[in-house]
């Protein structure tokens, strides 16, 4: 065969060995620059077949209605009729390109996982099938605990306040393993996850048990932990929100925060985790919608910050790798700019996946007409497909992107995997009172049980409500339990119908979650403590509640109310297992917030 027979591919192919053979006779460090390069000039050629609209929709991650890609149900044809313009995912990625596609539990892409296998693949192919075949980078905000997309049979663990209680890194590593092994059989390569946020104000209504706790450094092992074990499992972590949500009383996702850190503040408290989380190999950043005058004089969200995004995680913290922003439909961005500006301005800022925008067709035009218009350079647009791409082929898809029954059967939900996550819940579990050395409980003399309180709706589909896997979790133990679960705050007929309840009961068990100084489950802990059956609280959340519940005779926090946390909490209460965890969190006083109730650290031992 002579060189004019040579094929286009047999050329190129040709002209890698030779520079490989030469890289690696020149040493180890010669060779892996030469295969990074090669890589490098490979993904570039790529960008340069695609259009201006290509370039514009891989930056963008997009939500969609429904569970199949091609056929999804009448209902959510329609929504996404309502919503993009076209009837299902597969129309949506040939009409804008997306990059990225993100699951929601509301939106039913997550119904079981074979289904969402097959709606992975189904995307997959609908990006393979562009004129510029592309694979998607697939998301889910699986975080576990308060926020989980995914439920049963996927494996459940506690979420980052439990582990952080449970002060293992083996732990936490094994978690993000795990986990990400799981999402990674159904077609899910990017989980937003772990929250590097240091939750040091307990008012914060949108991170708390999220966070790891209130320690920098705490959290920073824990975070690279997490980083870790998701990267070794094949899925790309994501650290947020940068520079950090954690010192807030506002919801970035109804009104725009404000922090007041100083600098010097930022760099203690804030800055570990993410420092952390990059030494790691994090492979991308959530951005937050917080302004942070310190950062940023301009008093700009950090989503929309160069100050923020370029100069402090680019310049000073040296990530080279995807920055993606908190999702564009949320208040704390939107309020400054408008819709349009949004995007534009993220992109401006040194972002590279615009997450989520609530008009998707509004926000891809305001990209392309940016770049038309001047106001932004392909060149740009070019930097951030780079870095995605590079994230897209360390995952594998632009190899080969499907996934397969099998492998979801091998892997999602496993025994092994169960008995992991249980052991782990195991040892987050904090008992905070314990008068008279009430606990454990035992099934001899304090047999019979009433669990009554607050019952809220788990994150994801799981068998149970809180308060009946409780009760399931206790007939298990041996024990006779009797359920009264509220949905919401009891009302005061509920309440005397508890008080009535415990009359008979060896021991009552109240599941509280988020309790304030105006909220009736005071009453019902007080109501019930005057009838002199001993009680015992839960904080199915907050671990704060205490500090609200009065005299009581025994306290413990579980953090979450998934159903491996609450069997968990059970076998603590039942003596089956030590209760280990410690307070990843100071509680203070309600009655003087200078004071404190319990220190972080806090945690008592039935052995001593």
């Amino acid at each position: 065969m002579n060189d004019r027979s040579l094929s286009r591919r047999t050329l190129l192919a040709a002209t890698t060995a030779t520079a490989a053979t030469a890289a690696v006779a020149a040493g180890p460090s010669a060779a892996s620059a030469a295969d990074s390069g090669r890589h490098t000039e490979r993904l570039k050629r790529l960008i340069s077949r695609m259009s201006l609209e290509e370039k514009v929709g891989q930056l963008f991650v997009s939500r969609v209605w429904g569970h199949s890609a091609t056929d999804p149900e009448q209902g959510y044809a329609e929504l996404n009729l309502r919503d993009f313009g076209v009837r299902s995912a597969a129309e949506l990625v040939a009409r804008y390109h997306v990059g990225g596609i993100i699951y929601f539990s509301w939106a039913d892409n997550v119904r079981e996982p074979h289904q969402i296998a097959d709606l992975s693949n189904g995307i997959q192919r609908a990006g393979l099938a562009q004129a510029t075949p592309l694979p998607l980078l697939i998301s889910v905000d699986q975080e576990h605990g308060a926020v989980t997309r995914i439920g049963d049979p996927v494996t459940q663990f506690p979420g980052a306040m439990a582990l952080g209680a449970g002060r293992s890194r083996k732990d936490a590593r094994s978690a993000g393993r795990i986990a990400g092994a799981e999402l990674a059989a159904m077609g899910v390569h990017q989980n937003y996850a772990p929250v590097a946020d240091v939750n040091v104000n307990p008012a914060n209504p949108v991170i708390n048990v999220r966070s790891f706790g209130s320690d920098p450094n705490a959290a920073a092992r824990m975070v690279s932990s997490q980083v870790r074990g998701y990267r070794s499992a094949g899925v790309a972590a994501c650290a947020k929100h940068f520079p950090g949500h954690g010192n807030t009383s506002v919801d970035s996702h109804t009104a725009l925060p404000r922090i007041l850190h100083t600098r010097e503040e930022w760099s203690r408290i804030d800055a570990p985790a993410f420092r952390s989380a990059i030494a790691a190999g994090i492979d991308s950043i959530m951005t937050a919608h917080i302004q942070f005058p310190a950062l940023d004089p301009s008093e700009d969200p950090a989503t929309l910050s160069p100050a923020i995004l370029t100069g402090i995680l680019r310049g000073e913290l040296g990530f080279d790798g995807v920055v993606v922003t908190d999702a564009l439909n949320m208040k704390g961005v939107l309020t400054k700019y408008g819709e349009a500006r949004v995007p534009v301005l993220a992109l401006k800022a040194g972002a590279d996946q615009l997450l989520y925008p609530e008009n998707l067709a509004l926000a891809w035009n305001a990209v392309r007409d940016a770049v038309l218009g001047g106001e932004l350079t392909e060149d740009r647009l070019d930097e951030s497909i780079l870095r995605i791409l590079r994230l897209k082929d360390r995952l594998g898809l632009l190899r080969d992107p499907y996934v397969t029954h099998p492998g979801v059967d091998r892997t999602v939900g496993i025994p092994q995997h169960l008995a992991t996550a249980a052991e782990i819940a195991e040892r987050t579990t904090t008992l905070l009172v314990n008068k008279e050395e009430l606990l454990p409980l035992s099934r001899r003399r304090q047999r019979n049980l009433l669990i009554v309180g607050n019952d809220p709706n788990p994150a994801v589909r799981q068998n149970e409500r809180p308060v009946a896997a409780l009760r399931k979790s206790f007939a298990e133990l041996g024990f006779t339990p009797t359920a009264l679960p509220f949905e919401k705050a009891p009302t005061p007929a509920q309440i005397d119908q508890a008080v009535a309840a415990a009359a008979g009961q060896d021991a009552v068990i109240v599941t509280t979650y988020n309790v304030d100084g105006a909220s009736s489950q005071r009453t019902l802990v007080s109501r019930l403590v005057a009838t002199g059956v001993p009680v015992i609280t839960l904080a199915l959340r907050n671990p704060y509640d205490i500090a609200r519940l009065g005299e009581v005779s025994a306290a413990l926090a579980s953090y979450g109310w998934s159903a491996v946390e609450l069997r968990a909490a059970a076998r603590v209460i039942a003596g089956r297992v030590e209760p280990e965890g410690k307070l990843p969190v100071p509680v203070l006083r309600a009655d003087d917030p200078t004071a404190v109730l319990f220190p972080a650290g806090h945690g008592l031992r039935y052995d001593g």
